[in-house]
């Protein structure tokens, strides 16, 4: 039974999250536009709002940037500039400090969404559960960073990068690259799946929209209206 559920977890549950994720968001987007939003609270109260934030995203896009790059490079190709205990050693000083960075948002966003009576008031389940699962995938992150200090030979980090690249190229086998790691690394890959999979029922689903045209779009001239046009002709 166990190695059944261990197949199922790692093998194909992946699967059935990014199904979710993709098809999901395609039909909320098709069938429930007005909803693709982020449900920002800032109006109701802006007291920790851009601390929070900030820092949260500043935080979860590192996170997130390093953990597509650890996982996704293969192993030949990484090992040209650096060997894989040096990668380990890199990945969890900065995974450390942004991941500590991404706590400390998270918590301040996490209380104004339980404390704050305005904010509570207007949110919704999905709101604090979407929160909720992102403090308990931080923290099994943070964890795993002492538990990797016990074997800094970069074994577990290669069995981990071998397992993301078989599920992305579609490849059998790639349960058992995790099997027998410590507990915390397979807790972190099945509720990371999980987040995929509740993604495009709750606000996760602006991750989509992420304004990269920003960075190119020209500077909006905003000119005063002439004074006939603001007050009227006069009398």
């Amino acid at each position: 039974m166990n190695y059944y559920l261990h197949q199922f977890a790692f093998q194909f549950y992946p699967y059935i999250a990014l199904a979710v994720l993709f098809l999901g968001s395609w039909a909320r987007f098709d069938k429930s536009m007005y909803t693709w939003r982020t449900g920002s609270s800032q109006l109701l109260s802006d007291k920790g709002m851009r601390w929070g934030s900030n820092l949260f995203h500043v935080g979860v896009l590192a996170v997130l940037a390093g953990h597509l790059v650890g996982l996704l490079t293969p192993h030949s190709v990484y090992t040209l500039v650096i060997t894989a205990p040096q990668k380990q050693l890199l990945a969890m000083v900065v995974g450390g400090v942004f991941g500590i960075v991404c706590l400390v948002g998270l918590a301040i966003l996490l209380a104004r969404r339980l404390f704050n009576p305005r904010v509570r008031a207007t949110g919704s389940f999905g709101d604090t559960l979407v929160l909720l699962l992102l403090l308990a995938q931080l923290l099994l992150g943070l964890v795993s960073i002492p538990v990797s200090a016990g074997h800094m030979d970069g074994s577990v980090m290669i069995r981990l990068g071998e397992w993301a690249q078989h599920i992305v190229t579609f490849r059998a086998g790639a349960a058992e690259f995790i099997t027998g790691v410590h507990w915390v690394y397979q807790a972190h890959v099945f509720l990371g799946m999980t987040l995929f999979l509740v993604a495009p029922f709750t606000r996760l689903v602006h991750i989509w929209s992420i304004p990269v045209s920003y960075l190119w779009r020209p500077y909006q001239v905003v000119r005063k209206r002439p004074a006939t046009l603001r007050y009227g002709p006069r009398a």
